[in-house]
Parts: C-alpha cells; sequence; structure tokens
C-alpha cells in the first residue's frame, strides 16, 4: 500500500471521457499520462486542454502550464509504468476490459489503484481469474468529469476495503464528488436512473405527447431544477409538507401506483428507434455539437457556482448565529 498522496495517474483511453478526466487531473497539478491507439492523440489532446482551461480556471484552479503536466505514453505498459492511479476509459466491453486489465496488473506498480470509468459493467464481472483483483473497482463519472461532480465508485467482490478508502480520498482530492454504492449492479445508480426516466421520455414523445425539445424544457425548469438541489427522496419529503415523507406516501401514494402501472414501455425497434433519431434532429440538428455542448458546460459551470455560492451563505450565516 502507498501511503504518499498520488502524483502521476495514467489514463487509459482518450475518448471524450478520457480527456476530460486528463484535464481534471493535470488541473489538480498531477503528471497525467495518456495513452490510446488514435492516430491523431497529440491532436485530440490539444484541443481538449485547450477546451478545458477556462472552464477549469473558472472552478479555482491553476491552469498555467496545464498542458505541460500531459504526456503522451506510446502503449498501456509506458503509460502505467510509474503510475499511483490508472482510471481506464476503454470501450463498455467485458472481453476488452479482462484482457486489459490484465495487463494492469501486470504492468502498473502494486501499489497503483486501478480504476474504470464503466459505465455499465460492474468489475467483478471483468476481474474474474486475476491474481490481484483487490485494487480494482469502478470509478464511474458523468460527462464531462471535470465539470459533472459525481463519480460513482463500486468495489466489487474481491475490492480490498482499503482501495475503496482511496479512491474516495483521491476523487475528494481531484474535486469529485464521490458516492460508494453497496451493492453491485449493471449501470450502476446514475444511468439505471438516467434510463428509467429515458424510457418514459421517450414514450411520451412517441405518443405525441410532447417533442424532445419540448420534454426538456420541461424537464430543464422544474424537474432538473429541483433535483440539482434536493434529490428526488429529499424533494418528495419536502412535497409532503410539514408531514415529510410519511404524508406524501399515505396520501399519494395509490395514485403514485396508477401513474407506474401506466408508465410506458417503448419498443427499440428499428422504426421507432428511427423517428426518435428524426425527432431529435429536427429539435436539435441545426447546431452544432460544439455550440451545443459549449452552452451545456457554460449552463452546468453556472448551477455549479451557485450552489457553491448558497452553500457558502448558508454557512456564514450558520457562523454568525
Amino acid at each position: 500500500m502507498s501511503t504518499t498522496h498520488p502524483t502521476t495517474v495514467a489514463v487509459i483511453g482518450a475518448g471524450t471521457i478520457g480527456l476530460s478526466w486528463a484535464a481534471l487531473f493535470a488541473g489538480h497539478g498531477l503528471r497525467v499520462r495518456v495513452t490510446d491507439p488514435r492516430p491523431d492523440l497529440a491532436e485530440a489532446v490539444d484541443a481538449a486542454l485547450a477546451e478545458a482551461a477556462p472552464q477549469l480556471a473558472r472552478q479555482g484552479l491553476d491552469t498555467a502550464g496545464l498542458a505541460d503536466r500531459v504526456h503522451l505514453a506510446r502503449d498501456v505498459a509506458d503509460a502505467v509504468r510509474h503510475a499511483d492511479v490508472v482510471q481506464e476509459n476503454g470501450p463498455e466491453n467485458t472481453a476488452f476490459k479482462r484482457e486489459l486489465f490484465a495487463a494492469l496488473v501486470r504492468e502498473a506498480p502494486s501499489h497503483a489503484l486501478l480504476l474504470s470509468s464503466s459505465s455499465a459493467i460492474p468489475s467483478t464481472a471483468f476481474t474474474d481469474g486475476l491474481d490481484d483483483a483487490g485494487r480494482i473497482l469502478i470509478g464511474h463519472p458523468f460527462n464531462p468529469p471535470h465539470l459533472v461532480p459525481l463519480v460513482e465508485v463500486v468495489p466489487g467482490r474481491r475490492t480490498d476495503e482499503d482501495s475503496v478508502t482511496r479512491a474516495v480520498e483521491f476523487y475528494r482530492a481531484v474535486g469529485r464528488v464521490p458516492v460508494v454504492e453497496r451493492k453491485e449492479i449493471p449501470g450502476f445508480v446514475g444511468n439505471r436512473l438516467q434510463n428509467a426516466l429515458s424510457r418514459e421520455a421517450i414514450h411520451l414523445v412517441e405518443q405525441g405527447v410532447v417533442g424532445p425539445s419540448e420534454l426538456d424544457e420541461i424537464m430543464v425548469n422544474s424537474l432538473g431544477l429541483r433535483w440539482s438541489t434536493v434529490g428526488p427522496f429529499l424533494g418528495a419529503h419536502l412535497g409532503g409538507g410539514p408531514g415529510g415523507y410519511r404524508h406524501m406516501a399515505e396520501h399519494i401514494g395509490p395514485s403514485m401506483q396508477q401513474m407506474w402501472d401506466s408508465l410506458g414501455r417503448p419498443e427499440q425497434s428499428p422504426e421507432q428507434t428511427e423517428r426518435l433519431i428524426r425527432a431529435v434532429e429536427d429539435a436539435y440538428g441545426s447546431r452544432s455539437y460544439r455550440d451545443l455542448s459549449r452552452e451545456r458546460d457554460r449552463k452546468q459551470l453556472a448551477v455549479l457556482g451557485a450552489l457553491e455560492n448558497a452553500t457558502s451563505s448558508e454557512q456564514d450565516e450558520e457562523t454568525r448565529s
């Protein structure tokens, strides 16, 4: 076990998530080694760091020399050779991850924490048969991880408790909000909630109740706003008034059951998928991915800033009282 704070992080896979992780880690002063077989790796890293730098600066991070802290590695072995932490961001494929993590166990220092950004596959599914699975676990972010704070920390059946503790400490040190989940389940918590909501959203659009842009407008101006501050359970507890969640459950429970029973189960047929794609493209296709993602990121930073200011103001009031 390493008793020192991590100084070097290997980022395996330089897609959208991997590049965002690399920027975040470098923004917190860590030495980052990135590897990916893509032929444009250098250009992709440069572009990602340039895009992320002002966003990291808005979070109070020193971005001077940001690119100097990110280095390109020849391959996996070169990337992890001196790593204290490895953040894997490869394809969502069990066989691929099993082979890759066998290489990580073999090539990375024995103290290195081995983390996977897997968004659906629990680590137990790809660590069976490995001799050293105690330091392997899930560290699943939400896109883009240099802006969205949550990291789902999900240990496998063979993960050491010390590795869980170290993962939580590492993610907190880079400004994330790690939440440890007690059981492995495909998709973990965040994506299961997202998929449950997406299923009903697709059903409502399919039924002609609203279009994609109207549904997004409803979410942004109601549930999205509420849940960004309190989440669904506290929101329901407050929705019950002074009687709290008990009042909500006792008085709204029967109608909730009726609504649950009426929720849609849209079929993922090629025809249905094509209709949905066309509806979304009609709503948003006139704007580029770059423009839409930049607007999203500006708004996410504004929300995070507002939440931080509200928390700071509340703490100041408590201190004065």
